[in-house]
């Protein structure tokens, strides 16, 4: 199981400055094909300067889920290190 990419990432505008929401769709490879499917994740800072990161896929996917979302979280914690996640 490989993350490609998560492509057209949105940003939900809510009133709590330490929460981003935002929408997109991930893009990932599992068990040799690849597939799609649109994904929701919050990114809350904590007061230390921790991030949490909550992820949910509205659709379901036939591949276990505590993997795939340990992989998505960690793709995304990267992303948003390098600033590639709207303001």
């Amino acid at each position: 199981m490989k993350i490609v990419q998560i492509k057209n990432i949105e940003r939900k505008e809510v009133p709590i400055y330490y929460r981003r929401l935002f929408t997109g769709v991930a893009e990932f490879e599992l068990l040799g094909k690849s597939e799609e499917r649109p994904v929701d994740f919050t990114i809350e800072t904590k007061p230390t300067g921790a991030k949490d990161i909550f992820v949910t896929m509205p659709d379901p996917i036939d591949y276990p889920l505590v993997p795939l979302m340990k992989e998505l979280k960690k793709f995304i914690n990267d992303l948003d290190d390098a600033g590639g996640l709207p303001g």
